[in-house]
């Protein structure tokens, strides 16, 4: 990249994304932007993406939508970017879990877990090679490496030498466009839009083996006839092979509003995985006012803090018996729900935002 203009810094973000359906890294993104709007950094973006600006994408202030198109995804990345931002003038250029040589140590990337060196079993032989090889040269090419906990810190910085150093923790928050629904409302949704009438336990996930989901699917399955509570489970199907009890009820990938509509009618959010960098759908939960009851796994007790129960048992049975105390005790729940309100308050994207320009601004020294 070139010398850095101090006056106005410029920043070229590979947003492709943005646009995506929702999940982790998509969200990310998108709540990134929506923080550098309300801060307005004097920072000037330039997103880039392979595809046209889709409406409704926040766009700070200044900020320019550059359309690069590009069939081959890893060209697109490693080559046709980083020269395209070199020809823009970029003083820095901003990436997830890749990094081009081509950067010329100006990059920052964000390496929101590195869940693929902790249990390799939880990826499919071909998704294993490719980040086992590209997150640690990324790490090694960029100036500085962003990731979204404490806990991710240090992992990263354990399995990853070259990210010794670099690493910023910048937290994520819920989905910028994530709002409560009022619990009447959103029960009629739920019923109209899924055939829910009952209460119901929720998680949110796609179906991989690190997800976890059997755990909360055998433990619904434990629950006594008095508790008739389905096990509502959205996302993409993935590649996990769980089977479906009978109190399963998949219903696939939803809409914003669909979703939060879920979160606010369940009497219960289920977070089973075995590891997360960080957690944002626990934050979805608290923010709809969901009580959480989540594993152990990576940064879920971090983010959580003390608004959720927490359970550091992978046992059917354990899950099973916490899910009828806590069912059993509508005090703990309404208090769960106040606690978890406040906790998702703590969280937001302007907050993230600020602290990533922070990371810019040392990374162009």
């Amino acid at each position: 990249m070139g010398e850095p203009n101090r006056d106005r810094l410029r920043v070229a973000l590979d947003v492709r994304l943005v646009q995506r359906a929702s999940t982790g890294d998509s969200t990310y993104w998108l709540g990134l932007l929506h923080g550098l709007c309300r801060i307005g950094s004097p920072i000037e973006f330039l997103l880039f993406s392979n595809a046209p600006q889709p409406p409704g994408i926040p766009m700070p202030p200044g900020a320019t939508w550059v359309e690069l198109p590009c069939r081959n995804e890893r060209w697109w990345s490693f080559v046709a970017f980083p020269l395209a931002a070199r020809r823009r003038r970029a003083d820095i250029l901003h990436t997830q879990y890749s990094m081009s040589p081509l950067a010329g140590r100006r990059g920052v990337t964000t390496i929101h877990d590195v869940s693929f060196f902790v249990d390799p079993s939880w990826f499919r032989p071909k998704d294993r090679l490719l980040l086992r090889t590209l997150v640690p040269l990324a790490a090694r090419w960029a100036s500085r490496v962003i990731t979204v906990s404490e806990t991710s810190r240090r992992d990263v910085e354990r399995f990853v030498p070259s990210a010794r150093g670099k690493v910023r923790v910048v937290p994520n928050a819920p989905h910028p466009d994530l709002a409560p629904v009022d619990p009447a409302e959103a029960r009629t949704l739920v019923a109209e839009r899924f055939g829910l009438e009952a209460p119901y336990l929720l998680t949110v996930a796609t179906r991989w083996p690190r997800k976890n989901l059997a755990l909360a699917t055998q433990a619904a399955e434990l629950l006594p006839p008095e508790l008739p509570h389905p096990l509502v489970l959205t996302g993409k199907p993935g590649w996990g092979t769980e089977s479906l009890g009978p109190r399963s009820r998949p219903v696939g990938y939803v809409q914003l509003r669909e979703l939060a509509a879920l979160y606010s009618a369940a009497d219960l959010y289920l977070a089973p995985s075995r590891y997360e960098g960080f957690g944002i759908t626990i934050l979805e939960a608290f923010h709809c006012g969901c009580p959480v009851l989540c594993s152990a796994g990576g940064a879920q007790p971090e983010v959580a803090g003390d608004a959720a129960e927490v359970l550091a048992s992978w046992s059917p049975e354990d899950w099973a018996e916490a899910i009828r105390n806590l069912l059993a005790d509508s005090s703990k729940l309404e208090r769960m729900r106040r606690d978890g309100r406040r906790r998702a308050a703590e969280f937001r994207w302007e907050d993230s935002a600020r602290k990533t320009c922070d990371v810019y601004r040392e990374a162009a020294l």
